[in-house]
């Protein structure tokens, strides 16, 4: 039985502190099926209340977190004129390790993100 579990976060770059309330789904793919497996949105610390894949459904395979980072930057004054230069931001990424944290955060801006595997 897996072990490991996967959790994101989204940091405000631009003001400093963690972004409340974007909306996170991710999915799992396969060849060129993409399947939603689930969608949260993120707490005052930026953070889900839960793992966003919890022990019990996590297993290695390819997935993509996709961070609704445009309606986030409409509510809080920094999305700028329409098209936004970043809307919906897709992370694809590999989980190998059963047994492992695997940590994908977003640090986020109106022009610019970044992310990195944390722990």
């Amino acid at each position: 039985m897996a072990e490991g579990y996967l959790t994101t976060h989204v940091l405000d770059t631009a003001r400093g502190v963690p972004a409340k309330g974007v909306k996170i789904a991710l999915y799992r793919l396969s060849g060129n099926s993409h399947r939603k497996i689930a969608e949260t949105e993120t707490n005052e610390d930026g953070r889900t209340d839960t793992p966003i894949l919890p022990k019990e459904k996590f297993a290695p395979g390819t997935y993509e977190l996709v961070f609704f980072a445009g309606d986030y930057l409409r509510a809080s004054a920094q999305a700028g004129v329409e098209p936004l230069f970043l809307d919906q931001i897709p992370l694809r990424f590999g989980i190998s390790d059963p047994e492992a944290h695997y940590h994908v955060p977003l640090l986020l801006s109106a022009y610019g993100y970044s992310t990195y595997r944390g722990s």
